[in-house]
């Protein structure tokens, strides 16, 4: 468990190092946006060849299409109750829009939603990270990678995102701090009580993390990705990929 928690801890580390840069430096939003891209491109591998193979090995078709549906549909919901919240505001451009709209009060209520809504995005991965480790065969190690190479970018624009929407440094530390500790929980949690569960158990968890990380990649890094980024994110997206398979192999 021990192992678990260093691999949590190490992978959000990089969320906080992000935040620093995002809040004290003007990084242009065109590096932004082809960091962002080559963290999306490191996870959509890392939950391709990792979560997604090693769940159907596992427990089959079923278990893993079982998984997958329920981790999509729950973070669909939960990001959606949370942006109506006002957690929206930890996303880089919705951040920038809001800021610049009439609904200054709502981002001045929105502390909580915006908590919920980093938690959120970082517990599927966390848990992955913790499940991987358990089972072995180096999927927690390149699942750790992964994490920790992705949530760099996510550090930086969630930072000006929540900058823009009027947040107090302290504050969005605090907020990168806390889902820092709920990664190392999450990923301690992920190797104590599910890493020597059933077969079927494992597959059915990898593939909801799996399930779950990609919808997060479709709602909130690639679409800030292509907004910031232009022409180049589809080579920074496909060179994440690309690493992110080398560097799973090699860890396999």
């Amino acid at each position: 468990m021990t192992i678990a928690a260093i691999y949590g801890f190490i992978s959000g580390s990089t969320l906080f190092i992000g935040a620093l840069l995002g809040m004290y430096l003007k990084v242009p939003k065109y590096v932004i946006g082809a960091i962002m891209a080559f963290g999306s491109g490191v996870l959509i591998s890392a939950l391709t060849f990792d979560l997604m193979e090693t769940a159907f090995v596992s427990g089959g078709f079923d278990s893993v299409s079982i998984g997958f549906i329920a981790g999509t549909l729950l973070f669909v919901l939960g990001d959606y109750l949370i942006d109506h919240l006002g957690g929206h505001f930890r996303k880089h451009g919705h951040g920038k829009i809001y800021a610049n709209s009439k609904n200054l009060k709502e981002a001045d209520n929105s502390g909580s939603a915006i908590l919920l809504g980093a938690v959120l995005d970082g517990i599927p991965e966390s848990i992955a990270i913790g499940i991987g480790l358990a089972a072995g065969n180096g999927v927690g190690l390149s699942m750790m990678i992964a994490v920790f190479l992705s949530n760099f970018p996510e550090g930086i624009s969630g930072a000006q995102g929540m900058k823009s929407a009027g947040k107090s440094n302290f504050y969005i530390m605090t907020v990168w701090g806390v889902t820092i500790a709920t990664s190392v929980c999450a990923s301690t949690l992920g190797y104590a009580f599910l890493g020597n569960a059933s077969k079927n158990v494992i597959a059915i968890t990898l593939s909801l993390a799996a399930g779950a990380m990609l919808a997060m990649i479709a709602d909130t890094m690639m679409p800030e990705a292509y907004e910031d980024g232009g022409r180049l994110i589809a080579l920074a997206t496909a060179s994440g990929f690309f690493i992110a398979f080398v560097v799973s192999h090699l860890a396999g």
